[in-house]
C-alpha cells in the first residue's frame, strides 16, 4: 500500500493535517509519513563554525515537530504505521517529491511552512498545483461527523479522477456522496457549436441532469453500497461549491475544469475553494 504524505512545521494548522491524515490512513489501512522541510544548509558540512550551534538548535527543533506529529497521529489512529523525517528542501518541494511514490498527500492551510518563515498558504496552493497524486487542504475540522461526502461533477474525462476518488473515500466512511453540478452558460447546444444568447434555464437544467447521470452510472455499478444524492445547479462554482462544503466532512474537485466549469483550470474553482471551503478539500490531478 502506497504512503499518505502529511507535512508537519508545529503550527496548530498542520497538527490538524496530520491528525486527518491519521485518520485517512486508518481508513485505507495504508503507512502515514510524515514531513518536515527545513533550510538544506543545515546538512551542510562546510557551515561556517559560527553557525554551528544554530544548526543544532534548528535540527533539533525539527526532531521535536515530527515527534509531535508523531505522538498526534498515534493518538488519533492508534496502531497506524507511521514515521517521520525531516527533508532538506522547501516545503512544497519536499513534499511534491515525496507524493511520487505517495497515494495521497495532505498540508493544512496556513501556518510556518519552514524555517525560512513560509506560510504554509503558499505551499498548499504549490502542492495542490504540481503533485501527482489527490492532495488535501485541511481547512477546518469540526468533531461533527456528517456521514457525507461532496464531489463537484464537470463530466468526463477530466472529471472521472475525481469522481473516482469521491466514490473511494464515500466507500471507505460509509458516508453519502452528494454530486454536485454546476452550470454556469448553456454551452454550445447546436451543430455549429454556438452558444445561444436566448435560453430556457429549466431546459439546459434537465440536460444538464442528464449528463451527470450518465457521469455517474459506472461509478454506482462499482460502488453499489454507497448512496448517491444528485444536485444540479445554476450558478457560480465557489460560491455553490463553498455552501455544500459547510455540509459535508470532505469536498473533492478536480484540478482542471470543462463543462459547467468550462475554461476554468486551478487558480479559478479550485484555488477559490483553497480559500472559501468550509472542510478539508481534496484536489484530485484530472490526468491521475
Amino acid at each position: 500500500m502506497d504512503p499518505i504524505i502529511v507535512g508537519a512545521d508545529g503550527s496548530r494548522h498542520s497538527l490538524r493535517a496530520v491528525d486527518w491524515a491519521a485518520g485517512e490512513a486508518a481508513l485505507r489501512g495504508a503507512p502515514l509519513r510524515i514531513v518536515h522541510a527545513v533550510a538544506p544548509w543545515l546538512y551542510d558540512r562546510n557551515v561556517d563554525p559560527r553557525l554551528v550551534a544554530v544548526r543544532e538548535w534548528l535540527l533539533a527543533g525539527g526532531q521535536e515537530v515530527i515527534g509531535a506529529a508523531i505522538e498526534a497521529a498515534r493518538t488519533r489512529a492508534p496502531g497506524i504505521d507511521v514515521d517521520g523525517d525531516m527533508v532538506p528542501a522547501g516545503a512544497s518541494r519536499a513534499l511534491v517529491e515525496r507524493a511520487r511514490d505517495a497515494s495521497l498527500v495532505v498540508v493544512g492551510s496556513h501556518g510556518m511552512g519552514s524555517v525560512a518563515g513560509l506560510l504554509l498558504g503558499s505551499t498548499a496552493l504549490q502542492v495542490v498545483t504540481h503533485t501527482p497524486v489527490p492532495a488535501v487542504v485541511v481547512r477546518h475540522v469540526e468533531p461533527v461527523d456528517r456521514g457525507e461526502v461532496a464531489v463537484g461533477v464537470d463530466g468526463p474525462p477530466l472529471g472521472d479522477p475525481a469522481l473516482a476518488f469521491a466514490f473511494e473515500e464515500a466507500g471507505l466512511r460509509g458516508a453519502r456522496l452528494r454530486a454536485v453540478h454546476v452550470w454556469s452558460d448553456p454551452g454550445a447546444v447546436d451543430l455549429g457549436g454556438m452558444t445561444p444568447l436566448v435560453y430556457d434555464a429549466d431546459v439546459i437544467g434537465v440536460e444538464h441532469t442528464r449528463r451527470l447521470n450518465d457521469a455517474l452510472a459506472v461509478w454506482r455499478d462499482k460502488y453499489p453500497d454507497v448512496e448517491v444524492v444528485t444536485e444540479v445547479v445554476h450558478g457560480r462554482p465557489v460560491r455553490i461549491l463553498s455552501g455544500v462544503s459547510a455540509r459535508c466532512d470532505l469536498l473533492v474537485v478536480g484540478s482542471r475544469g470543462r463543462g459547467g466549469f468550462a475554461g476554468l483550470i486551478l487558480g479559478s474553482v479550485s484555488h477559490g475553494l483553497l480559500h472559501h471551503a468550509h472542510c478539508p478539500l481534496a484536489v484530485v490531478p484530472s490526468g491521475r
